[in-house]
């Protein structure tokens, strides 16, 4: 993993920060350099190729557990969960936790007639009952890193037959995921999964299919794409390809090169690589004072400690701030020294 690792990255900061942003792999750049020169030069097929799209999404689909076929591309996590707010019957219940992310709350809130149910992490699965339609939540929290009892949620959902929405954004990468266990998963690709903005993946069971509508559908939603360029797409593509938005050739080209990196090195690897720094981390912090959030997340956030990132970042120390809390995110990339440096900057 080492050297495979040192053959892709040289941060020139102790970048803690994949939280927000995921480091884009060498290999990733040479691509999306080489699509860049070739919109400049005029050259045929410059404007991208749709078999870079389909290779990230197979590649996607390999890290999650799923067929291809059950994977939807697209641009960001809000679109997806707009086209499954806009699915759901006027009334219909919908839980989610206090504090998650807003591009997993606000489009089932701005629907205006939904009943939107927001409760504590902790009591989502006691929350679900017969009247739920939908259960929505993150594996791993942005603002703090804590990981959801994702058993307990299936498990109440299976009882009361609500569906579940999962946003494995923080987590995807590094955190092993079965998206086939869930009805719909969305991932932002720009972070774990070391993609740059404007990729993000959309998981559909076959039977949640049936009745999610393709709302933003375009030629691509086609059984035969080229065949559906004017006029209404008269057949859908049978697979979650149905609900592909237009792709940015420039995003899908890197994520077809850093994807790979991620199965050659394996999620199993990465998740203990992440969660052994993120305790040595926490171990760190408790010895100087402070009082992390606890748990194995590959996530650290410690609250009231917000307040230090701007002395970290002038040390070169790359962390975030949200609420008052101090976040840091650890990688592939990252190692002791980098969690050592910044428990240096930390003690003062």
């Amino acid at each position: 993993m080492d050297s495979l690792v040192g053959a892709e990255f040289a941060p020139k900061s102790t970048y803690l920060n994949t939280s927000t942003c995921g480091l884009l792999p060498r290999r990733a750049v040479e691509a999306v350099k080489e699509l860049a020169d070739e919109l400049a030069d005029g050259r045929p097929g410059g404007s991208g190729d749709f078999g870079a799209v389909d290779a990230a999404r197979a590649s996607f689909a390999r890290l999650v557990g799923v067929s291809g076929e059950r994977v939807a591309v697209g641009g960001s996590v809000a679109v997806h969960v707009a086209l499954i707010a806009a699915s759901l019957p006027p009334g219909a219940e919908v839980v989610l936790p206090e504090g998650e992310f807003s591009s997993v709350v606000t489009p089932f809130v701005v629907r205006g007639d939904l009943k939107v149910r927001l409760v504590p992490l902790d009591g989502i699965a006691d929350a679900v009952g017969a009247g739920t339609a939908l259960v929505a939540l993150s594996s791993v929290q942005s603002k703090d890193g804590r990981i959801a009892d994702l058993p307990s949620v299936r498990a109440a959902a299976a009882a009361s037959g609500a569906r579940i929405l999962l946003d494995a954004s923080q987590s995807a990468g590094w955190l092993p995921l079965d998206a086939g266990a869930y009805d719909y998963t969305v991932t932002a690709g720009f972070k774990y999964l070391l993609c740059p903005r404007g990729t993000s993946f959309l998981t559909v069971a076959a039977e949640a299919q049936e009745s999610l509508v393709p709302l933003h559908a375009g030629l691509l939603g086609g059984e035969d794409p080229w065949g559906s360029t004017y006029g209404p797409v008269e057949e859908f593509a049978a697979s979650a390809r149905r609900y592909d938005e237009p792709p940015s050739y420039l995003s899908y080209h890197t994520a077809a090169q850093s994807l790979p990196l991620l199965e050659e090195i394996g999620i199993e690897a990465i998740h203990a690589h992440n969660t052994a720094l993120a305790a040595r981390f926490r171990a760190g912090l408790t010895e100087l004072g402070h009082a992390p959030v606890p748990g194995d997340s590959g996530v650290v956030a410690v609250p009231g400690l917000g307040g230090r990132q701007p002395e970290l970042a002038r040390a070169g120390v790359v962390v975030t701030a949200r609420a008052g809390i101090l976040r840091a995110s650890f990688h592939l990339y990252n190692s002791d020294a980098d969690v050592d440096r910044a428990l240096d900057v930390l003690s003062g």
